[in-house]
Protein backbone atom coordinates (compact mmCIF):
# COMPACT_ATOMS: atom_id res chain seq x y z
CA UNK A 1 0.00 0.00 0.00
CA UNK A 2 1.00 3.59 -0.24
CA UNK A 3 -0.29 5.94 2.20
CA UNK A 4 -3.82 7.13 1.23
CA UNK A 5 -4.23 4.35 -0.88
CA UNK A 6 -8.06 2.60 -0.33
CA UNK A 7 -7.95 -0.03 1.83
CA UNK A 8 -11.48 -1.96 1.63
CA UNK A 9 -13.46 -3.77 4.67
CA UNK A 10 -15.17 -6.30 3.16
CA UNK A 11 -17.99 -7.54 5.00
CA UNK A 12 -18.88 -11.28 4.78
CA UNK A 13 -20.96 -13.53 6.81
CA UNK A 14 -23.36 -13.28 10.36
CA UNK A 15 -24.33 -16.62 12.00
CA UNK A 16 -25.24 -18.20 15.38
CA UNK A 17 -22.40 -18.79 17.72
CA UNK A 18 -23.38 -21.69 18.78
CA UNK A 19 -23.94 -23.45 15.66
CA UNK A 20 -21.10 -22.52 13.28
CA UNK A 21 -22.99 -24.12 10.31
CA UNK A 22 -25.78 -22.00 10.03
CA UNK A 23 -24.32 -18.89 7.78
CA UNK A 24 -25.88 -15.76 6.61
CA UNK A 25 -25.06 -13.25 4.15
CA UNK A 26 -23.97 -10.05 6.34
CA UNK A 27 -26.57 -8.24 5.13
CA UNK A 28 -29.69 -10.55 5.27
CA UNK A 29 -29.77 -8.82 8.59
CA UNK A 30 -30.80 -5.11 8.70
CA UNK A 31 -27.35 -3.49 9.16
CA UNK A 32 -27.26 -0.09 6.73
CA UNK A 33 -24.40 0.13 4.05
CA UNK A 34 -22.10 3.22 4.04
CA UNK A 35 -21.85 5.84 1.13
CA UNK A 36 -19.07 5.32 -1.04
CA UNK A 37 -20.43 3.04 -3.98
CA UNK A 38 -17.18 2.40 -6.12
CA UNK A 39 -14.31 0.15 -5.15
CA UNK A 40 -10.84 0.63 -7.06
CA UNK A 41 -10.31 -3.25 -6.98
CA UNK A 42 -11.94 -6.95 -6.10
CA UNK A 43 -11.16 -9.99 -7.71
CA UNK A 44 -13.08 -13.12 -6.02
CA UNK A 45 -10.54 -16.53 -5.77
CA UNK A 46 -10.89 -19.68 -6.54
CA UNK A 47 -11.20 -20.51 -3.12
CA UNK A 48 -13.45 -18.17 -2.01
CA UNK A 49 -15.84 -19.37 -4.24
CA UNK A 50 -15.50 -23.12 -3.10
CA UNK A 51 -15.38 -21.88 0.14
CA UNK A 52 -18.95 -20.18 -0.07
CA UNK A 53 -17.40 -17.10 0.98
CA UNK A 54 -19.51 -13.72 -0.14
CA UNK A 55 -17.79 -10.97 0.31
CA UNK A 56 -19.91 -7.83 0.23
CA UNK A 57 -18.60 -4.38 -0.27
CA UNK A 58 -19.17 -2.24 3.08
CA UNK A 59 -19.16 0.73 1.06
CA UNK A 60 -17.15 2.68 4.07
CA UNK A 61 -14.16 4.58 3.00
CA UNK A 62 -11.11 3.55 4.65
CA UNK A 63 -7.43 4.87 3.61
CA UNK A 64 -3.85 3.37 4.45
CA UNK A 65 -2.81 5.16 7.34
CA UNK A 66 -4.88 8.11 7.22
CA UNK A 67 -6.31 7.72 10.59
CA UNK A 68 -10.54 8.36 11.15
CA UNK A 69 -10.11 8.70 15.28
CA UNK A 70 -13.42 10.52 16.05
CA UNK A 71 -16.40 9.12 15.64
CA UNK A 72 -17.73 8.90 12.01
CA UNK A 73 -21.38 8.68 11.34
CA UNK A 74 -21.50 6.36 8.19
CA UNK A 75 -25.54 5.35 8.11
CA UNK A 76 -28.93 5.63 9.96
CA UNK A 77 -31.89 2.85 9.43
CA UNK A 78 -35.08 3.15 11.52
CA UNK A 79 -36.00 0.27 12.76
CA UNK A 80 -39.36 -1.51 11.27
CA UNK A 81 -41.17 -4.12 13.19
CA UNK A 82 -39.64 -6.15 10.71
CA UNK A 83 -36.11 -5.24 11.47
CA UNK A 84 -36.38 -5.12 15.03
CA UNK A 85 -37.83 -8.62 14.82
CA UNK A 86 -34.97 -9.65 12.98
CA UNK A 87 -32.27 -8.18 14.75
CA UNK A 88 -33.60 -9.11 18.57
CA UNK A 89 -33.84 -12.73 17.31
CA UNK A 90 -30.08 -12.07 16.00
CA UNK A 91 -29.24 -10.87 19.49
CA UNK A 92 -30.99 -13.12 21.35
CA UNK A 93 -29.36 -16.20 19.57
CA UNK A 94 -25.65 -15.07 20.11
CA UNK A 95 -25.18 -14.10 16.32
CA UNK A 96 -21.65 -13.09 15.44
CA UNK A 97 -20.35 -11.58 12.21
CA UNK A 98 -17.08 -12.33 10.09
CA UNK A 99 -15.32 -9.28 8.12
CA UNK A 100 -11.72 -8.81 6.40
CA UNK A 101 -9.91 -6.10 5.73
CA UNK A 102 -6.56 -7.13 3.22
CA UNK A 103 -7.51 -10.94 3.69
CA UNK A 104 -7.07 -10.81 7.75
CA UNK A 105 -10.60 -12.07 8.84
CA UNK A 106 -12.29 -10.03 12.08
CA UNK A 107 -14.74 -10.85 14.21
CA UNK A 108 -17.28 -9.11 16.12
CA UNK A 109 -20.63 -9.86 18.03
CA UNK A 110 -23.86 -7.99 16.83
CA UNK A 111 -25.47 -6.98 20.42
CA UNK A 112 -26.53 -9.01 23.75
CA UNK A 113 -29.31 -9.04 25.94
CA UNK A 114 -29.32 -7.73 28.79
CA UNK A 115 -29.27 -9.65 32.53
CA UNK A 116 -33.26 -10.38 32.20
CA UNK A 117 -33.39 -11.81 28.75
CA UNK A 118 -36.06 -9.06 27.99
CA UNK A 119 -34.19 -6.26 26.23
CA UNK A 120 -31.86 -6.43 23.14
CA UNK A 121 -29.02 -4.31 22.67
CA UNK A 122 -26.68 -3.74 19.72
CA UNK A 123 -23.41 -2.34 19.31
CA UNK A 124 -23.41 0.53 16.63
CA UNK A 125 -19.72 1.77 16.85
CA UNK A 126 -17.12 -0.14 15.53
CA UNK A 127 -13.31 1.34 16.54
CA UNK A 128 -10.78 -0.37 14.40
CA UNK A 129 -6.86 -0.80 15.12
CA UNK A 130 -4.75 -1.83 12.14
CA UNK A 131 -1.57 -2.47 12.74
CA UNK A 132 0.51 -1.77 9.50
CA UNK A 133 4.73 -2.77 8.99
CA UNK A 134 5.90 -0.53 6.25
CA UNK A 135 3.43 -0.42 3.77
CA UNK A 136 1.69 -3.43 4.48
CA UNK A 137 -1.46 -4.57 6.82
CA UNK A 138 -0.24 -6.51 9.77
CA UNK A 139 -2.96 -6.79 12.09
CA UNK A 140 -6.71 -5.68 12.71
CA UNK A 141 -8.07 -5.29 15.86
CA UNK A 142 -11.98 -4.55 16.41
CA UNK A 143 -13.95 -2.63 19.44
CA UNK A 144 -17.64 -2.65 19.44
CA UNK A 145 -19.12 0.23 21.79
CA UNK A 146 -21.94 2.53 21.87
CA UNK A 147 -24.40 -0.18 23.33
CA UNK A 148 -27.82 0.51 22.24
CA UNK A 149 -31.39 -0.59 23.50
CA UNK A 150 -33.64 -1.16 20.00
CA UNK A 151 -36.92 -0.73 20.05
CA UNK A 152 -39.41 -0.64 17.08
CA UNK A 153 -39.40 3.08 15.26
CA UNK A 154 -36.11 4.23 16.83
CA UNK A 155 -32.99 5.26 14.86
CA UNK A 156 -29.88 3.28 14.87
CA UNK A 157 -26.78 5.73 14.14
CA UNK A 158 -23.86 3.27 12.88
CA UNK A 159 -20.47 4.87 12.92
CA UNK A 160 -16.78 4.14 12.46
CA UNK A 161 -13.26 4.61 13.68
CA UNK A 162 -9.81 3.71 12.18
CA UNK A 163 -6.49 4.56 14.04
CA UNK A 164 -3.37 3.14 12.39
CA UNK A 165 -0.37 2.01 14.22
CA UNK A 166 3.05 1.11 13.94
CA UNK A 167 3.86 -2.55 13.82
CA UNK A 168 7.14 -5.02 14.28
CA UNK A 169 4.45 -7.87 13.33
CA UNK A 170 6.20 -9.20 10.14
CA UNK A 171 3.78 -9.96 6.71
CA UNK A 172 4.86 -13.15 6.27
CA UNK A 173 3.42 -13.82 10.17
CA UNK A 174 0.35 -11.74 10.60
CA UNK A 175 -1.86 -14.95 10.19
CA UNK A 176 0.06 -16.47 13.17
CA UNK A 177 -2.07 -14.98 16.05
CA UNK A 178 -5.19 -16.48 14.28
CA UNK A 179 -2.94 -20.36 14.80
CA UNK A 180 -2.77 -20.16 18.45
CA UNK A 181 -6.03 -21.81 20.36
CA UNK A 182 -5.19 -19.35 22.87
CA UNK A 183 -7.02 -16.27 20.32
CA UNK A 184 -10.51 -17.86 20.00
CA UNK A 185 -10.85 -18.68 23.68
CA UNK A 186 -11.10 -15.04 24.47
Amino acid sequence: YEDGQEAVLWMNTVDPYHNRQETYNYFSLPFCRGSKKEISHYYKTLGENILGVKLEYSEIEINYRRDKQKKTDFCEITLTNENYDTFTYAINNHYWYQIFIDDLPIWGIVGEMDESEKSAYIWTHKKFEIGYNVNRIVDVKLTSESKVQIQPNTELTFSYEFIWKPSNIEFANRFNKYLDPEFFST
